[in-house]
Formats: C-alpha cells, sequence, structure tokens
C-alpha cells in the first residue's frame, strides 16, 4: 500500500483481508469466482460477458430479482394475515422498468407503480393488467391522465388540487369511476440525503396532513371519483423502522378522522427500503420490516378503535438494486498525491456518470472488484472515475483494490439494478449501455444498448448522406 493512504479512507471503509472478496449482500447471491478467478454472474463469467456484449454492460440476475419479490410478497402477506388484514405489494417501476423486468415482478405476485405516461406505457406493453397497475406524479398532465382512465388502471394517486379537477373533468367527459388515493406528506424527516426525503414539508409531493382533509371532502364529492385511501412516502434508502413505524402514526390520525365522512379502505405506506452498496452497510431484514410496520398499523387502530385497513408498499430499489452489477473496462491509471503527503490512486473506467449519475447527484456509496482475474497487489485505496468531462464524474468514491490493476483489466461495480438505467444519459454523447439478463450459465440482451447512429439519428442537422463512413 502506498503511504499515508489510509488517512484519505473514510471511517466506514476498512482495509480488506482480501481485496478480491466478494460481499455478502452488497453482490447478487449467486456472484463467485472460477478456477481462474474470473467473476461469474448466475453462471456467466464477466469476461465472456464483455466480449459478447461490450462494456460498459449492466448484468441483471433474474433469480435474485424474482427472489427478492417472493420474499417481499411474502413477508408483507404474513405480516397482514397475522393482524386480520391483507397486504398488496407494488414494484416501483421507477427503480428500473423494462418490459421484461415488469414481467418477471408480476410473475411473482406484485403489482407495478409507475410514475408517467412514459412508465405506463412500458408496463401496458409487457402485459400488465392496467387494475395491477398505480400511477404516481407530482404533475401528471392531462393527457396522462386521460390515458390512466382510459385504460382503467387500478389506482391514481392524486398529489394536488389542481389534478383532482382535472381528474372530474375527465371522468365526467368518458363517464367512468376512477379509484383514487391521496398522497400526504406525514412530516417524518426520514434519515437519508435531502433529495431522498419525500415526507418533510418543504416539498413538491403530495398535500400536508392539515389540507388533506378539504381534498379528501372534494373528492367525495366527484360522481367520477371512488376514494380509496391515504398514500405516504418518507423516502428513499433508510434503514431501520422508526420513520415508518411514526408516519404510519401520523397517517393513522388523519385516516381516523376521515372515516366519520365514510369508508377509507386502504392505507399505502410507500417504500425506500434501504439495500447494502458497501460492506459497512447494515440494512433491515425483510421480514423484519413487514412485521414491525404492520404491527405498528395495528397497533394504531387497536388503540383508536378502527378496523385495520388493507395495506400497500411500493419497494423498487430493494427488489432490483442487488441484482445489478455492471462491467466496465479500465482504461487508465494514475496516482495523485495529496497536500497530506497521501496517494490516492485513480481508476479510469469506458462509463461514469451518464450510467451511473447517483454518486454526483446524492454522493452515493459503491464498492468494486476486479472482475476479469484476481488482483495479487496489495489493497490500495482508489477512486474509480467516468470519462466524462467532470470533476464530478465518480463512480466509485473510495475502495480498496489491488495495486497490480493496470489498464485492460474488468472492473465490476455491485448494487447497480437500481436507478443506474432510470437515470442514465448522452452526457458527452456516449451511448447508453445494453441490460442483460443472466440466468442458469445463460444471458440474454432484455435492454438494446446505443449506438453512436442512435445518437445522430436524432440530429436534426445530421444529413444521413453526409456522415462518416461506418456511421451512416
Amino acid at each position: 500500500m502506498l503511504p499515508a493512504a489510509d488517512s484519505l479512507a473514510p471511517e466506514w471503509l476498512a482495509v480488506p483481508d482480501d481485496a478480491n472478496d466478494l460481499a455478502a449482500g452488497v453482490w447478487p447471491s449467486r456472484a463467485a469466482r472460477d478456477a481462474d478467478g474470473v467473476l461469474t454472474l448466475a453462471g456467466v463469467d464477466a469476461a465472456t460477458l464483455a466480449r459478447t456484449y461490450g462494456t460498459p454492460l449492466l448484468v441483471l440476475d433474474e433469480d435474485e430479482v424474482r427472489q427478492r419479490a417472493r420474499e417481499f410478497r411474502r413477508a408483507f402477506d404474513q405480516a397482514a394475515s397475522e393482524h386480520g388484514t391483507v397486504a398488496q405489494v407494488y414494484y416501483a417501476g421507477k427503480a428500473f422498468l423494462s418490459a421484461t423486468v415488469a414481467r418477471w415482478v408480476v410473475d411473482e405476485g406484485l403489482r407495478v407503480d409507475v410514475c408517467t405516461g412514459g412508465e405506463l406505457e412500458v408496463a401496458l406493453a409487457a402485459g400488465v393488467a392496467p387494475a395491477s397497475i398505480g400511477f404516481h406524479g407530482n404533475n401528471k398532465s392531462t393527457r396522462e391522465l386521460e390515458r390512466a382512465v382510459e385504460v382503467g388502471v387500478g389506482s391514481i394517486i392524486v398529489d394536488s388540487a389542481i389534478e383532482i379537477e382535472r381528474l372530474a373533468a375527465i371522468t365526467a367527459r368518458v363517464d367512468a369511476v376512477q379509484r383514487v388515493l391521496v398522497r400526504v406528506i406525514s412530516g417524518v424527516h426520514a434519515e437519508t440525503h435531502d433529495f431522498l426525503a419525500t415526507a418533510h414539508e418543504d416539498q413538491k409531493f403530495g398535500f400536508p396532513l392539515e389540507d388533506a382533509e378539504v381534498a379528501v371532502a372534494r373528492i367525495r364529492e366527484i360522481p367520477g371519483l371512488d376514494f380509496v385511501g391515504l398514500h405516504c412516502h418518507i423516502g428513499s434508502q433508510i434503514f431501520g423502522v422508526a420513520g415508518f413505524r411514526e408516519s404510519a402514526s401520523r397517517v393513522l390520525e388523519l385516516h381516523a378522522a376521515l372515516l366519520e365522512g365514510g369508508a377509507v379502505p386502504q392505507m399505502n405506506l410507500g417504500g425506500g427500503f434501504g439495500i447494502a452498496y458497501v460492506r459497512s452497510d447494515d440494512p433491515t431484514p425483510i421480514d423484519v420490516l413487514a412485521g414491525e410496520i404492520v404491527s405498528a398499523v395495528a397497533e394504531g387502530c387497536a388503540a383508536r378503535g378502527i378496523a385495520v385497513p388493507a395495506l400497500s408498499f411500493e419497494p423498487g430499489r430493494a427488489i432490483v438494486g442487488t441484482a445489478g452489477v455492471t462491467l466496465y473496462e479500465v482504461g487508465t491509471t494514475k496516482d495523485v498525491t495529496i497536500d497530506s503527503g497521501a496517494v490516492r490512486r485513480y481508476i479510469s473506467v469506458d462509463g461514469g456518470m451518464s450510467d451511473n449519475a447517483r454518486p454526483a447527484l446524492y454522493g452515493a456509496q459503491y464498492s468494486a472488484r476486479i472482475a476479469s482475474r484476481v488482483g495479487i497487489g496489495a489493497p490500495q485505496l482508489s477512486r474509480v472515475v467516468g470519462k466524462h468531462c467532470e470533476s464530478g464524474d465518480i463512480v466509485v468514491d473510495h475502495e480498496y483494490l489491488p495495486s497490480d490493476l493496470v489498464p485492460g483489466d474488468l472492473l465490476a461495480v455491485p448494487t447497480t439494478g437500481a436507478y443506474c438505467v432510470s437515470l442514465s444519459s448522452n452526457y458527452n454523447h456516449v451511448p447508453r449501455p445494453p441490460v442483460v439478463a443472466v440466468r442458469d450459465g445463460r444471458s440474454r440482451v432484455i435492454v438494446r444498448g446505443e449506438t453512436i447512429d442512435d445518437l445522430l439519428s436524432r440530429d436534426a442537422g445530421i444529413d444521413g448522406a453526409n456522415a462518416p463512413e461506418g456511421e451512416k
């Protein structure tokens, strides 16, 4: 290890005994190394994947997604049944949505939550039953709402008084009745990045609790709207259950008050369940989450002398996040000496913030390992960076990697299944990478990667006849 490197490492990052190991909980459960030390994902080795599909490449373990979907469904089913109610689990499509992934989660008994017209169309194209779709969003357009009512989505989560009136006009025009929930702000401040907290008062989502009764009263006046319950989401990447319990308690106060004016059959407590991105992360097990959150609702209902409503939850990251691993090829390495005399190694890869914007947006932390072989050098504090023209183009901010890592090596970054594809871009005119599903030693493309031709085709100022040879 280079001198004084430890002074640059954060407290949560320990020097590993083996800089090639795959930390349990951070990597897909079927990730391993073969006899030659090459990383394998669901039985497919990283070198073969890179040769076949190129890099960067997002690899998604199908069985990991399916397994986690089943675990959530079973955990909440069991917890709800213990308290005499039922639970529905919606997959939060914003984490990563493709037709194939939508089919996987529906196969495992989940519904699908969308928050734009585009996500709605992907779910419909995948064959998801409209009645199994929930539609979120703080600024759904009239066209989006018309489409949702037209196809018969199961529920629309209304976010503003203007949206209520838009739906009133649409349902009157087409003579339909649309089920709706009202999104409320519980005021619980989740312990997460400010941009991921969605239940504090000063933000764009939902109705403050004190205004929600007026919104519900208006909905109940409209023949075309069927008020079925309240919705609250406190944020994302949350560990522990304290915030969920407190939020449920506050929402129950409103729920109980609304019962005086009519039925309130449902309560949706959102998602935001955290996962492990680095070895030191300690997410709450799914069965504990389900048991404690549902128990909190049941206890609150018992204290108020009311029935436990049907419950809904919306995990996204917790289902798809750990299933994803991104493969990169190392392009350059350099050692940078800091003023303190400490040295950090910079490792540049052939992707970056265009395929993973989360470190730049939220300061998100990730792990990394050599994928094409076993490193034999001592662990060296490293920063994995992308190829984009930004100093903030960081893929992995802090990691110990073998000191013998060189250009041409494959590097794997785990836990990239959630929000990487959803937030991807063409910054610096870099094409977005493909997504490949792996299962039982086989791989297949589920989202096609872009090409330079794809990028040029959108530029109306380019005459195809004059495009460079090979790019026509």
